[in-house]
């Protein structure tokens, strides 16, 4: 059985920045107690010379050529903009930078 208390729950809600209710706490005590505890289960089933596999079925990537199709053009996007300088939008800095 593993040991997810109430106290290590309201530590790692405060490291997240959640603000969890007593009663939050006791639920995801129980159901992280739960989460680890079916880990340990999968862990011990699978020691030995099974390998580490990240999808039971083999699968292959499939590409596709790129086409080139007709999209906007530099102007027409800029078009809808509120501001925009040399070829680009405008906006406002958001750091100390010009």
């Amino acid at each position: 059985m593993s040991e997810i208390t109430p106290d290590l729950v309201r530590h790692l809600a405060s490291l997240s920045r959640i603000l969890v209710t007593d009663e939050e706490v006791a639920t995801l005590a129980g159901e992280l107690n739960v989460i680890v505890d079916s880990i340990a289960i999968v862990t011990q089933a699978v020691k030995g010379d099974v390998l580490a596999t990240s999808h039971p079925i083999p699968m292959a990537n499939v590409f596709r050529e790129d086409v080139v199709e007709p999209s906007l053009t530099q102007e027409s996007a800029l078009s809808a903009a509120p501001d925009s300088a040399e070829g680009r939008f405008r906006v406002a800095a958001i750091l100390d930078e010009e």
